[in-house]
Parts: structure tokens; C-alpha cells; sequence
């Protein structure tokens, strides 16, 4: 049987930035808690014969990726907020494999995740990437050109930027290929002043000279659930964030257990503090009026905060947004997968969930998400239950 060269990694920071912002955090407040994760696959896509042996191997091969001096130093000037202490563990960090289960079962591909919780959050995004680079290479795939990738993103900004707003390139996780990236982000740079804004992936925003971005993902408030409770998941999440980053990092992302339930918890000090949030799942335009409603309610002007818009974007989506929030409301877009996995092969849809969180010396505890769209619940059935009687969530 032959199995291809396994895609390599060449950097421990070609990663979403908001894993190491999380990882800061956890390593502060907690230390040791232990995580479980478990790849999902959405499009049930059939994978062929040898893939786990092959995403084995490029796995293991992480084990060698470790911060360079030119790396530490990019982020010590970029994110001042990315404490000596924690930039000085990451320069020790390594990955360790043996944290990744991979098993194939004809064609069907499992994948789970388990260690201490600020070593087991990096790995998310770029088993994902791999997961995607491999698919594409081991089916046959065939993309267009990288003169034509290059084409097809700039015309691509082109029109973000005369719809005049800002966007951020988000699609690490889902992307074709580690040179496909690359020749994504070579043309928002050179085609995209004024408009583009930055890239979630830490590594491509040194090569590139742009801004890293993002703050906190789903698991953070997830694992929250599983130390505090649902009724607090929300409110102890923000309190520990901004006990972290004292008002740095300041977009929350509203979804995690219902945007409805989300604002009942955020206050007016919260509403103060925090620069804005980020639209994941459900009705955009639905979810800018429950914005800009809330803001209003507690005497704040809506124009003086932002919502990231970033829930599987493409320009008419952002378009139809952009036009129903003008002069209401800050607004710009995260662009994830149209930018990096639009080159000829469908997408694909995956993606890998936090399913279980041990607090320290505590239990292993189910945790869920219960996102704006019924179809991206994720979690167990029973803890689904428990978790909408707990927070009074009606169908």
C-alpha cells in the first residue's frame, strides 16, 4: 500500500492565534485541567485506504516543531499582552503525539484528543489542516493554478474593498493546502491595503507583516460549564478573560450556549469593557438587531462598539450584512474557508469539539455547545438536555 509524503508542519505557530491566547489563560488559571476532543465529520466524507497511517506519520512529525528566537521575538513586539513567563514556556513547548488517537474503520476515520488542557488545545487546527491537505492529495485531487488562486483572491478583495469594509483571513482550519494559504495571504497582502486587516494564522502573520487576530473560542466558555456550572459558564468565562487580559483581546464570542442566553449575562460592565463580539451561527441580520438592542437598552451607542461577522462568509453574504448594519453598528468579517479551500474541489466539513473537561482534582464532565443553529449542537444528547432545561433554552 502506498501512502504519500505526509504535509509538514514548518512552524509551531501555523496556528489560530485564539489557541494561544486561550493557552495563556489556561496555563494561569488552570493548570490542571485535563481536556478531551473529538474530530466530527459534518460532510461525512469517505477516507481512503491507509489515510490514518498517513496522518499518523504527520502527526508524529510534530513532535519536532519548537519556537525559533525570530518567532518569540515577532510575538514579544506584536502581542505585548503574551507575558515573558508564557513566551518563555512556549519556546519549551513541544508537541506530543502520543495525545492523538487516530483509527480508520474502512473509511470512516476516527480521531481523539486527551492530555492537560494548556497542552492538548494546540492541536485542533492543524489536525484539522492535515486532515484536509492529505484528503485532497490521497483522492486525486486536482486544484487550479497558483497564478489563478492568486487571481481569484484578489478579485475577491476587490470587491470587499468597495463594499468599503475591513475583513481578516480566518481559514486556517479548513484550508486545502499549507501553499494554497500561502498564496492566499501573498495577495490579500499585496492587493488588500485599506481593507484587509490581518490573518487568525499566528505564523502567516509574520511572514506576511500583518496583524494575528482572534481571542477566545467556544471551548473556553465550554469548559467553564464543566468547573462552574452552566448558569455561570458565560459571566466566569468573561470575569477570568479579563482577569487575563485586563481589557486587551476585548471581542466575546456570543454563541456558545445561545446569543439570548449570552446577553442576559452580559451586563453593563461587560458591555462597557468588551470592544464588541463575534457573530458564529444563526441569522446575521437577526443577530445584529439583538446587538444593537442591547447596547441601546443599557445607554451605550452601538456605533462605539464592533461585530466581528465570521460564520462561513462569502461577498454576498458580507455584502447583504454590511448593507443592513451601515451606520449602525462597527462592523467587519472574518473570512475563513471561501478564502483558503476555493479553488476547484469542494470543501470540506469537519471539525473537532472539546467533548469532555476534567478540572482539576475534579470529575470528567460532558460539555456541550449550543450554538444559534440547532445542527452545530455538538455534545451528547443527555448533556443537550440538561444544559437547555438548566438555561431555560425553548425550541
Amino acid at each position: 500500500m502506498h501512502i504519500p509524503p505526509s504535509p509538514a508542519f514548518t512552524s509551531i505557530l501555523d496556528n489560530d492565534f485564539y489557541k494561544f491566547t486561550m493557552q495563556q489563560g489556561v496555563i494561569r488559571l488552570f493548570p490542571g485541567a485535563k481536556a478531551r476532543y473529538q474530530f466530527i465529520n459534518r460532510g461525512k466524507h469517505m477516507f481512503p485506504e491507509g489515510f490514518s497511517q498517513a496522518l499518523r506519520a504527520a502527526v508524529d512529525a510534530m513532535a519536532q516543531l519548537k519556537l525559533s528566537k525570530e518567532e518569540k521575538h515577532f510575538l514579544q513586539v506584536t502581542c505585548p499582552y503574551l507575558d515573558p513567563v508564557y513566551l518563555d514556556f512556549l519556546e519549551g513547548y513541544r508537541y506530543n503525539p502520543e495525545e492523538v488517537h487516530i483509527e480508520q474503520h474502512g473509511e470512516q476515520l476516527e480521531v481523539h484528543i486527551e492530555g492537560l488542557w494548556y497542552r492538548s488545545i494546540l492541536w485542533e487546527v492543524p489536525i484539522m489542516s492535515l486532515i484536509c491537505e492529505l484528503y485532497y492529495t490521497m483522492t486525486g485531487a486536482v486544484r487550479i493554478s497558483n497564478e489563478e488562486v492568486m487571481e481569484v483572491t484578489r478579485k475577491k478583495i476587490e470587491k470587499y474593498k468597495a463594499l468599503g469594509v475591513t475583513f481578516a483571513e480566518f481559514g486556517t482550519r479548513r484550508r486545502y493546502s499549507y501553499q494554497v494559504h500561502r498564496l492566499v495571504l501573498q495577495a490579500l497582502k499585496e492587493h488588500g491595503e485599506g481593507s484587509f486587516i490581518g490573518t487568525s494564522n499566528v505564523h502567516m502573520a509574520m511572514l506576511y507583516q500583518t496583524k494575528p487576530i482572534g481571542t477566545h473560542a467556544h471551548e473556553w466558555f465550554m469548559f467553564h460549564a464543566a468547573r462552574y456550572g452552566f448558569k455561570m459558564a458565560n459571566a466566569t468565562g468573561l470575569e477570568n478573560w479579563v482577569r487575563v487580559y485586563r481589557g486587551d483581546l476585548g471581542i466575546a464570542l456570543s454563541d456558545t450556549y445561545t446569543t439570548e442566553v449570552f446577553f442576559k449575562q452580559f451586563d453593563k460592565m461587560f458591555s462597557k469593557l468588551f470592544d464588541g463580539v463575534r457573530h458564529d451561527s444563526g441569522d446575521p441580520l437577526q443577530f445584529a438587531d439583538q446587538v444593537i438592542g442591547h447596547y441601546n437598552k443599557l445607554g451605550i451607542d452601538p456605533k462605539t462598539k464592533v461585530i466581528i461577522f465570521s460564520d462561513g462568509l462569502n461577498y454576498d453574504k458580507a455584502a447583504r450584512i454590511a448593507r443592513y448594519c451601515q451606520g449602525k453598528i462597527g462592523l467587519s468579517f472574518g473570512i475563513g474557508t471561501n478564502f483558503t479551500n476555493d479553488v476547484g474541489p469542494q470543501a470540506m466539513n469537519i471539525v473537532i469539539k472539546m467533548t469532555q473537561a476534567q478540572p482539576q482534582d475534579g470529575e470528567w464532565t460532558d460539555v456541550v455547545k449550543l450554538s444559534d443553529e440547532h445542527g452545530k449542537y455538538t455534545g451528547s444528547e443527555k448533556m443537550i438536555g440538561l444544559a437547555k432545561t438548566i438555561l431555560e433554552i425553548k425550541e
